[in-house]
């Protein structure tokens, strides 16, 4: 009905002044970092299709790497200007907030994705084929693994270039996640940034079978997820009458004040609400990898190209947890007492889940891939805090475990074998005698990873933890150093590996990177140690940005 209301308030405007239909308000200038990007990946379509092939990779690196920095330096610049305390507003007629929490999150996935991009423009780390570099994306995707094509193909020196623009794409999804304030506006971000990453999963290299098999994987299970979250925006809408945020969190704290004739059988129905609610949850923590709906993540993680499990793992859970946040905090505060049981189970399984399957994995990024899980548990006390401690703790912790999990899956890149990348973890042993740099780097994000301290992780859990102490969510808080004393036997042991045993005489070797590798390494290193021993002024930084607008 209200969708009627508006079109005859359309007719009539347009009746009184024919001709003139109202043109939408859009702040151009507060949108510009979304805007950069999408545009730079539109761009990068059109490199595709009209530069030659032998200058495609130049210059898609130089429009990506260009376009990230454009929006970032944008993000700093709405920032400076106030945008994310005392301008903060609701722009593009209601659909996505401009704030603190949106600038902090948007900035952190800006740098992550901008070093991301340099793990998948290396093409040092495998043999030349046939006198040209290679990089870890198939030569030609369409070709059947192993076939004629394919072979023809690397013969040639194709390179898949394609996976700038798109992941530029995901980026832009991204970014207005975690900023999206009507339900709408959210599903239609999270299909821009999973479609992407469906595709960018399929591109690996070697092992190129095990890499579609876990595209098929997480397109299936997020289509399910994606159904799951717009069946649940359909029940919150008969509930409330609309989709903005504002509204639905009216109607929960007010009841349905006027209620709209043809919404009046359901409205302040709390049987949707409930269920809608439910719902969505399961749609962000799909994609946050909270257990239950975490199934997807070890084999993806395994079977995606490294570079592209690096970016998934960082830049995701940013945005995701940013979109989970804004829901909890500005949509159904008024129904805390409802959802606040349910997250404390989905945390405790959560992080004990992760943490004690992780004890029996073989392989380095499957293991990653459920640290990655149990982390999201300790992110989860956090956010259950629904205090603006909570939110600023949150906050630092995605931006310090994305630049830790980014350094790790580069580390990962450079142990190789004839076969390609040594993700076995027997194949780790000795690594420490035969390449000490590499695995002493990989040592201080194991160490960020289990939170000893002087690194990030350690501040990072501190904060989360120290939030919902506070909050009263004490019990969660000891499940959470159970859990984080169980993760670290598992890293702990990863270092013993590398460091106190004898190397295998067939043992893999540690290729050397180029710049771009050496790069994306060395900051991640320093933002771990950086964010470990000086962590106020960041942590201050999180708590000037820890306002929802509303």
């Amino acid at each position: 009905m209200s969708s009627v209301a508006s079109v005859h308030s359309l007719w009539t405007v347009a009746h009184g002044a024919p001709g003139k239909i109202p043109a939408p308000h859009i702040e151009y200038a507060q949108l510009s970092p979304t805007l950069i990007v999408l545009g730079a990946a539109v761009a990068g379509i059109v490199i595709e299709a009209f530069v030659p092939r032998r200058h495609r990779y130049y210059s898609q690196l130089l429009l990506t790497v260009v376009a990230l920095a454009a929006a970032f330096a944008a993000v700093i610049g709405l920032a400076a200007g106030g945008f994310g305390s005392a301008k903060a507003h609701i722009a593009a007629m209601g659909a996505l907030a401009v704030d603190g929490p949106a600038l902090f999150l948007q900035g952190t996935i800006l740098l992550v994705s901008l070093v991301a991009v340099f793990t998948f423009a290396e093409r040092r780390l495998d043999p030349a084929a046939h006198g040209k570099h290679v990089d870890s994306f198939a030569a030609q995707p369409a070709a059947v693994p192993g076939g004629a094509a394919e072979q023809a193909a690397v013969k040639a020196g194709f390179t898949t270039t394609e996976v700038f623009p798109i992941a530029l794409f995901a980026v832009g999804g991204m970014l207005v996640f975690p900023a999206a304030n009507d339900l709408l506006t959210l599903f239609i971000a999270l299909e821009v940034f999973s479609l992407p990453l469906y595709i960018l999963c399929a591109l690996a290299r070697r092992q190129r079978l095990l890499s579609q098999e876990a595209a098929v994987k997480y397109f299936l299970l997020g289509a399910f997820s994606s159904a799951f979250l717009l069946f649940g925006v359909a029940l919150l809408y008969g509930y409330a009458g609309t989709v903005t945020y504002a509204g639905i969190a009216e109607v929960i704290s007010d009841g349905a004040k006027q209620i709209d004739p043809a919404l009046a059988g359901t409205m302040g129905n709390d049987a949707l609400l409930l269920i809608g609610a439910a719902l969505v949850l399961m749609g962000l923590l799909f994609k946050v990898g909270a257990v239950p709906f975490h199934m997807w993540t070890p084999d993806v993680y395994q079977g995606a190209p490294t570079p592209v499990t690096g970016f998934m793992a960082a830049a995701t859970k940013v945005a995701a947890f940013g979109a989970l946040l804004r829901l909890l905090y500005v949509v159904l505060p008024g129904m805390r007492w409802d959802w606040q049981p349910v997250m404390w189970g989905v945390a405790i399984i959560t992080m004990l889940g992760g943490a004690i399957v992780a004890i029996t994995q073989t392989d380095i990024k499957r293991l990653l891939a459920y640290s990655s899980i149990a982390h999201a548990g300790f992110i989860l006390a956090g956010v259950i805090a629904t205090s603006e401690e909570g939110i600023s703790s949150v906050l630092f912790y995605l931006g310090a475990y994305s630049f830790v999990t980014l350094g790790a899956f580069a580390v990962v890149t450079l142990v190789r074998d004839a076969g390609g990348e040594a993700t076995q973890l027997s194949k780790w042993a000795g690594l420490g005698r035969r390449s000490p740099l590499v695995a002493a780097v990989f040592a201080v994000f194991l160490l960020a990873f289990a939170g000893i301290p002087l690194t990030s992780g350690f501040a990072g859990k501190f904060a989360v933890f120290k939030a919902a102490a506070q909050s009263g969510a004490g019990w969660l808080v000891v499940v959470g150093v159970l859990s984080s004393a169980i993760a670290a036997f598992f890293y702990i042991r990863v270092i013993v590996l590398m460091f106190f045993h004898e190397p295998k005489a067939d043992g893999p070797t540690v290729a050397v990177p180029s710049p771009l590798t050496t790069t994306a390494i060395a900051i991640g290193v320093a933002v771990t140690l950086v964010l470990g021993l000086a962590p106020q002024y960041f942590l201050d930084l999180a708590g000037q940005a820890g306002v929802f607008v509303r």
